[in-house]
């Protein structure tokens, strides 16, 4: 694992969209995931307009969500389908069968991760990862005493989650239950980039990247990555050389 540092929020976003636009670039038809919420929201911004500056060729590409809350249609705002239809989808006029969600409102949601494994397997792997981290270390649904071993599975929403999940809906919502990848992509995709901006992650980052690598606190996990970096504004560093 690897860190970078960026002065502000707005050079780690062009970072990122700069590994996004450069593996389509080199690779057509890479296979990309990226979480929905509030950290990856400017990286997004970012890589659709530095997308549009290079006239990239983004035909060949296929993404794959992260996670989605149970329960939530995906033409709710704030789900995460929401989320990356209006940031990501619908901006670059990404064809829909470029990308594939979860379901969350399927009868059978264990098939539904059974559905996510095989279309990752059917593309050959995930060549990049662009995720998050909670505030009780959770990356994607992967709650506290996650087998790092899973790969999609159904999650027990952590009540911290719930709670700072509310501030995604315009009215609150019941939010017990997510879909999400589990930790074995993590190990498998080419490469992983966990970012984190804000003064409110410096606690939790020093604790997954200092601390010991535990289930206890998910992204901890990274530490164990040899292709995992992790991309931090000045204020979610600001706490690791204590």
């Amino acid at each position: 694992m690897r860190t970078k540092h960026f002065e502000n929020e707005v050079l780690l976003a062009d970072a990122v969209a700069t590994e996004l636009v450069d593996l389509i670039a080199a690779k057509p038809h890479a296979v990309i995931c990226m979480a929905s919420g509030s950290s990856p929201k400017l990286s997004s911004e970012h890589f659709v307009n530095l997308a549009r500056k290079k006239n990239l060729d983004i035909s060949k590409f296929f993404f794959v969500g992260l996670d989605e809350w149970v329960g939530i249609s995906p033409d709710t705002p704030g789900s995460c389908a929401n989320d990356f239809q209006e940031r990501i989808f619908a901006p670059l006029q990404i064809r829909s069968n470029q990308y594939h969600l979860f379901n969350a409102l399927a009868s059978d949601l264990l098939n539904e991760c059974v559905k996510m494994d095989e279309v990752i397997k059917s593309r050959g792997g995930i060549d990049i990862m662009i995720v998050g981290i909670g505030m009780n270390g959770h990356i994607g649904f992967n709650e506290p005493g996650v087998d790092f071993n899973n790969r999609s599975h159904l999650a027990t929403l952590a009540p911290v989650t719930s709670e700072v999940g509310q501030k995604y809906f315009q009215t609150p919502m019941q939010l017990s239950l997510g879909l999400t990848l589990g930790f074995s992509y993590l190990k498998e995709a080419a490469k992983v980039i966990l970012i984190a901006t804000g003064q409110s992650k410096a606690s939790i980052i020093k604790t997954a990247l200092k601390g010991p690598v535990t289930s206890n606190v998910p992204a901890s996990f990274m530490q164990t990555l040899d292709h995992g970096m992790v991309f931090l504004d000045q204020q979610a560093a600001q706490d690791l050389a204590r």
